[in-house]
């Protein structure tokens, strides 16, 4: 998710577990934290994707500057993309470099042309989606949410430990206790900005204690929670 973005706001997209998104910059500093998504974003006339972030991307862009996305279920975007997420992670890549350039300008051109933007990208992507889901990685999704040990994971999915580690590489970006970590800490958070105390939120959530859940929210994000939380 986001802090300090400026006007930001998003709604769910079509793709299923896809957000669509837009935002106009107030010329401030951008914290966006790792969440296992990957986004494509349209920022005036260009087309660029959002590699997934194993900490924190700090960023700022001049005040007016308009984005247009769509943020990928966790361990989706690679199949659209044609890429393993291990590729760009933790970067901000132009799409012209995945893509042919002329590939990319036609579809950047297509977004570019319309009135809501937001909504030709999100067409667009669901037009040219065309890669089945994959029930192994969507597995291996739950199964890391509901906090299955990698060993039972891999063996409930019919992998070997290494072989669970390079699919998750090229589905999220990292490994399978990586991605925990950081789906943990967004489901912590979420609890805590719904109102509920960090002790409860770091019981609640699988943290030894608070102070665990502090550590690792700073060592994911550069921060502690509460500044997150200000």
């Amino acid at each position: 998710m986001s802090w300090d973005l400026g006007v930001y706001r998003e709604r769910a997209a079509r793709l299923p577990g896809a957000v669509v998104w837009t935002r106009t910059s107030d010329g401030e500093a951008y914290r966006i934290l790792p969440d296992g998504c990957m986004d494509l974003l349209w920022i005036e006339e260009q087309l660029v994707v959002a590699g997934p972030d194993s900490r924190a991307y700090v960023g700022e862009s001049e005040a007016g500057v308009r984005y247009a996305a769509i943020r990928f279920a966790p361990g989706t975007a690679p199949g659209f993309l044609g890429v393993p997420a291990r590729a760009i992670l933790d970067a901000r890549v132009p799409l012209a470099e995945l893509w042919s350039p002329s590939r990319s300008r036609r579809l950047a051109d297509r977004v570019g042309r319309a009135a809501d933007r937001a909504s030709a990208l999100e067409d667009a992507v669901a037009g040219l989606f065309e890669e089945p889901p994959d029930r192994v990685v969507s597995q291996v999704l739950r199964g890391v949410r509901r906090g299955v040990a990698v060993p039972a994971l891999a063996g409930s999915v019919g992998l070997s430990e290494r072989q669970l580690y390079r699919r998750c590489l090229d589905a999220f970006g990292y490994g399978p206790k990586t991605l925990d970590r950081v789906l943990r800490m967004n489901a912590a958070l979420e609890r805590a900005r719904a109102g509920l105390g960090l002790a409860e939120v770091a019981a609640q959530t699988g943290y030894a204690d608070q102070a665990h859940f502090t550590r690792d929210v700073k060592a994911l994000t550069g921060v502690p929670p509460r500044s997150l939380l200000a």
